[in-house]
């Protein structure tokens, strides 16, 4: 752990990125929204998509008139169990807490309900909104495009969004069964993180457009935006290591994404017109709800899930390994690890901190820096 990192609480940072929202014209509920999200992803240890990506995806973009403060959610076809919105390019996090509550509302009713989103921006982790699913004792299923990224199986031009394919589950245990994961190898958001601290990243995950591997995050970076540079999609380059099967589950979300809505894909949501002119994402989501009392009693559900997550815990490891561990065990163990002292702020986010606080004269904040 970098020796400069300081720990401010939850709650504070939680309320301070609320009013700064507040300050950029968002209203107060809604940026009550955005900022429970995002610091949802710090008290998992998802580092990636919490307060380091509170200014530039979010702040900042509001500042460049790419996305709007004030959400128009707009229901544009309301089925029984079924509908489409449109988020008019506000702020995602609300685009997607509204949807996702509309899906789990229909599943009550029928056992299922499906809403997808047109015209959203980015909606922070996915596990966000499995994770409301999973608190109505359901299980949730949440996906969502966004700006190209992904080469396609033995391509080098990004193509495809991120786009992590996100499922919830609810068990007897103290947290459920959440998978949360990008289709790619890694994500921009985890790239974000290495350059912030400094640390090189792994063969592999990056390549230029000669399928050579890049291991410096700012020349990653700056090569995605530039569309230059490409992420490998999970399983890696090529067959031998079975890349296109992350490129296929990359390409199912794109496709729910934004074919059901008839919305935004591919290099349309690059962020830009065809004068080179910075525009909004317009991206899509998806989120389904199934209620488990539709097919079976809600704790034995819960006891069968359990038992199979601990049956593969207890399974025999790996020479070297003392612990299996099963999907959202690692974000509750950074839960517990972090609850008593808060979120991580290395030297650039209290940068970031300290500038905005000046900005927007939020001088009744106090941090530990």
């Amino acid at each position: 752990m970098d020796q400069n990192v300081v720990y401010e609480s939850f709650d504070k940072m939680e309320a301070f990125m609320k009013d700064v929202f507040i300050k950029v014209g968002i209203p107060a509920a809604d940026a009550a929204v955005c900022a429970e999200v995002l610091i949802e992803s710090d008290k998992r240890g998802i580092d990636s998509h919490g307060v380091g990506r509170f200014k530039p995806i979010y702040i900042d973009r509001i500042k460049e008139g790419i996305q709007f403060p004030v959400t128009n959610f707009e229901v544009v076809k309301d089925g029984l169990a079924t509908a489409v919105v449109d988020g008019h390019d506000g702020m995602g996090q609300v685009v997607g807490k509204k949807a996702m509550q509309m899906a789990i509302d229909k599943a009550k009713k029928f056992g299922m309900g499906m809403v997808v989103a047109r015209n959203s921006t980015h909606y922070g982790i996915a596990g966000y909104y499995a994770t409301m699913a999973t608190k109505a004792g359901m299980i949730g299923l949440t996906g969502t495009n966004a700006r190209p990224s992904i080469a396609p199986t033995f391509g080098v031009e990004n193509m495809l969004g991120t786009n992590p394919l996100t499922v919830g589950i609810p068990s007897d245990e103290d947290f459920p069964f959440v998978l949360d994961c990008a289709t790619s190898v890694s994500q921009r958001g985890k790239i974000e993180h290495y350059d912030r601290i400094g640390k090189k990243m792994p063969q592999g995950w990056v390549i230029d457009n000669q399928g050579n591997s890049e291991t410096d995050p700012a020349k990653a970076l700056d090569g995605l935006t530039k569309g230059t540079y490409a992420l490998a999609p999970l399983g890696g380059l090529g067959d031998d290591t079975a890349g296109y099967k992350g490129y296929g589950y990359a390409t199912v979300v794109e496709i729910l994404s934004a074919a059901l809505q008839q919305g935004a894909f591919l290099k349309a949501l690059n962020g830009l017109d065809l004068s080179g002119k910075k525009v909004p994402y317009h991206l899509g989501h998806f989120f389904i709800a199934i209620d488990i009392n539709a097919f079976t009693e809600l704790d034995a559900f819960k006891k069968t899930v359990g038992d199979i997550l601990r049956e593969l815990r207890a399974s025999r490891k790996m020479p070297g390994h003392d612990r299996i561990y099963t999907a959202g065990e690692k974000e509750y163990l950074a839960w517990l690890d972090r609850k008593d002292r808060g979120v991580p702020l290395n030297e650039s986010l209290k940068k970031t901190v300290k500038q905005l606080k000046e900005e927007y004269k939020l001088d009744s904040y106090t941090f530990n820096f």
